[in-house]
């Protein structure tokens, strides 16, 4: 049985509420009703209710919602005009809301922090629960600031920091891959990895998003926040239970121990650009020239950044973190590289290739390389894959933030300290970028990467 819930969107004309949360709700809908669920837009646009109900119904039955639940939700949404910098504006609108509303910061992160910090200044019902998207500030010391003025205004239980990968399926699934396999648990560890790449590379090109992008680049959008929660959770120690204090515990456990590889982020960081190039027959123009782009922000598009944990199971395994935009080939997966066997048995003509696990989290599945004999000749090793897909969740990652949010349960969201160990780890590679001491190479539009990457 769901709990009653306000949800607020504030930014709610923006194109993240367009594009992923309102359709990520309707994904939750369709599978699992909320007769009680109440939902307020609010923006600085000039829209009525008709209006709004409008963008909320074309998003939901684009999502496959049943038309009763889309109707109900419908038919009792309302939309405000709203300055959410302005206190005056927010007391007005917590005023006309039940006592424990959600309220979705659907907005850049300056903004997010400005319309925080006028809630300072309002009276907040004790059950207020406040939704952030990613990134949690734009730097070590700007996150630790968010920090400080979040925990003046509700109970960390009560802040809901969005990370939309801790939503994928496929993330999720590594506790079961991991924890309840023998195959796997016993060789997670030093003595039997090799390396460990948590890779997401994308076709895509800048795609119109350069506000955003132009400013944040591939690690604060990608490495930062997401690629090292996924590292997080691959690494961590077993947990006794699966609840939001065991998990966030220890994915904050590992993040405390992670550092650049060698400890000089010149040499465990490389970061590149794209220029002009074609991608399936598409043309695309080099970074520099995308519309909105400034060439003085000296963005990356692609980055890899090597790191260690600094634990007994994880000790001397190196660690690659890697995503960038408009490569030829999309690859979005976790591959786990294992040593070697200890000996091979005199007599086969030639050496098994190394065990390779790969977790592919778009699409989803699991292929695991193992050496067998060859078909022909039974000394002649030849490789063969253990394949299977994984069901996809039939919530989409939003839906699935959502609910843990609606139902005020922290489980899929990211806690403060973890938020500012991710920035402690890329802090110094960021600031080695700024000083000039990594230089900017350059990938064609639609390759695999800079030709010196190999």
């Amino acid at each position: 049985m769901s709990t009653p819930a306000t949800l607020v969107i504030l930014g709610a004309s923006g194109d993240l509420t367009h594009r992923l949360l309102l359709p990520g709700l309707g994904t939750l809908l369709k599978q699992r009703d909320r007769p009680e669920l109440t939902l307020v837009g609010a923006a600085m646009e000039d829209l009525d209710d008709q209006q709004w109900r409008e963008v909320v119904s074309e998003a939901l039955t684009e999502a496959g919602c049943p038309d009763s639940r889309r109707d109900r939700l419908v038919s009792a949404t309302r939309y405000q005009k709203l300055d959410v910098t302005d206190p005056a504006a927010l007391q007005t609108l917590l005023d006309s809301l039940p006592s424990d509303p959600v309220l979705y910061f659907a907005l850049p992160p300056e903004i997010t922090m400005k319309a925080c910090a006028a809630l300072k200044e309002v009276n907040r019902p004790d059950n207020l629960r406040l939704a952030l998207e990613k990134p949690f500030g734009r730097d070590a010391q700007t996150a630790h600031e968010l920090n400080l003025l979040l925990a003046d205004l509700v109970p960390e239980k009560q802040v809901f920091r969005v990370d939309h990968f801790l939503g994928k399926a496929t993330v999720l699934n590594l506790l079961g891959l991991r924890f309840a396999n023998r195959l796997f648990e016993p060789v997670w560890d030093a003595q039997n990895i090799e390396s460990v790449s948590i890779i997401t590379d994308e076709v895509l090109a800048l795609e119109g998003r350069a506000g955003y992008y132009d400013r944040a680049g591939a690690m604060k959008d990608m490495v930062q926040s997401h690629l090292l929660l996924v590292m997080a959770m691959v690494a961590m120690e077993e947990p006794a239970r699966i609840d939001e204090l065991e998990l966030r515990d220890l994915m904050a456990h590992v993040l405390r121990a992670t550092e650049l590889w060698d400890g000089n982020p010149a040499t465990s960081s490389r970061r590149a650009r794209y220029t002009a190039g074609t991608i399936a027959g598409r043309e695309v123009p080099d970074y520099r020239d995308e519309p909105g782009v400034d060439p003085a922000n000296d963005t990356e598009t692609l980055v890899e950044m090597t790191v260690r944990i600094k634990t007994s199971r994880w000790n001397d395994v190196p660690i690659r973190l890697r995503s960038g935009k408009a490569l030829g080939d999309a690859r979005n997966a976790i591959t786990i590289v294992l040593k070697p066997v200890g000996h091979v048995p005199e007599g086969f003509t030639n050496q098994p290739s190394p065990n390779v696990i790969s977790i592919g989290m778009k699409p989803e599945n699991i292929a695991v390389g193992i050496t067998t004999n060859g078909e022909g000749d039974a000394l002649d090793l030849e490789d063969s894959v253990l394949f299977t897909e994984m069901g996809s969740s039939a919530v989409r990652p939003y839906g699935e933030i959502l609910e843990g949010i609606l139902e005020g349960d922290p489980l899929l969201s990211v806690r403060g300290d973890i938020a500012e160990e991710c920035w402690r780890i890329v802090q110094p590679v960021v600031d080695a970028w700024k000083r000039g001491e990594v230089p900017m190479d350059t990938y064609r539009a639609g390759s695999s990467g800079p030709s010196n990457w190999r």
